[in-house]
């Protein structure tokens, strides 16, 4: 298995890095785009939709949302709504991980909440990589810089977990992770954060915010990696999908993505480094 963790990593980054540095906007946004709707089917099938033509019809809502949505990118601004109703709803969120008491099955009575879950997970998510990746000259580098930031929160968090974790963080609902983790992840991307700023040439108040902003962005990245596990651990599953050797679906490559790229990308907003 960490064999096929290891050679599927080592595929897919360069990829995903080659695709942020040398494709447009509108050509990334595609690739990503079926990306999502993979993510659709699989999240389709954690809240119950057992047809497929259900299944189906469920994918083709989000990917007409998306081909709307995209014509509205040439106008970052005007995603900015959607962005925050993202935030808000992750920031909801948390409740349903503190409340989770262990309950196992899929919610019937909650399908449509859960249909529209998947809509405000997966959508804004798209929009906020976009509207990173085409901002004017170092649009790259910005999305690059927020998935550094995750790869080294994930990886602050196994080795520090690993080696000092002991206070389970929400058992019931991943029982691997641990607060140490979290500080370990915590520690990692502060580092980023320090360089991060440097690269971005910030100062002075903006300089610290980006810091404080990755620290935010970090939280709310464990926040997505957990919620997904609730999910999953309601249907029953260890992993939503089986596209990816070793690292099962879509939704487990870019569940911690989910919940950090639309904040990571409001704060960059109210730094004044997106135009």
């Amino acid at each position: 298995m960490l064999r096929q963790r290891i050679i599927t990593a080592l595929i897919l980054i360069p990829l995903v890095i080659g695709g942020i540095l040398w494709l447009p906007s509108a050509q990334l946004g595609l690739a990503l785009g079926l990306f999502v709707l993979i993510g659709a089917w699989e999240w389709s099938a954690l809240i119950g939709l057992e047809h497929w033509s259900r299944r189906l019809a469920y994918v083709g809502l989000l990917a007409s949302l998306l081909f709307n949505i995209f014509f509205l990118l040439e106008q970052a601004w005007a995603m900015l709504p959607v962005l925050l109703v993202a935030v808000v709803w992750w920031l909801w969120g948390w409740r349903a991980i503190v409340d989770y008491v262990g309950a196992l099955g899929v919610e019937r009575a909650a399908l449509f909440r859960n249909l529209l879950v998947g809509v405000v997970v997966l959508v804004p998510s798209w929009a906020a990589l976009l509207i990173l990746h085409s901002q004017p000259e170092r649009g790259p580098a910005l999305l690059i810089l927020l998935l550094v930031l995750i790869w080294a929160a994930d990886s602050g968090a196994y080795f520090a977990g690993r080696e000092f974790g002991k206070r389970k963080l929400a058992p019931l609902v991943s029982p691997g992770k641990t607060w140490e983790g979290v500080m370990g992840a915590l520690l990692a991307v502060s580092l980023v954060a320090l360089v991060g700023g440097r690269l971005l040439e910030l100062d002075g108040w903006r300089y610290w915010g980006f810091f404080v902003l990755c620290w935010i962005t970090t939280v709310f990245s464990i926040e997505g990696d957990l919620m997904e596990s609730l999910y999953k651990r309601r249907a029953q599953v260890k992993d939503s999908g089986v596209i990816f050797p070793g690292h099962g679906g879509v939704l487990d490559r870019i569940d911690s993505l989910t919940a950090a790229a639309p904040v990571f990308t409001v704060g960059l907003w109210s730094l004044g480094v997106l135009g």
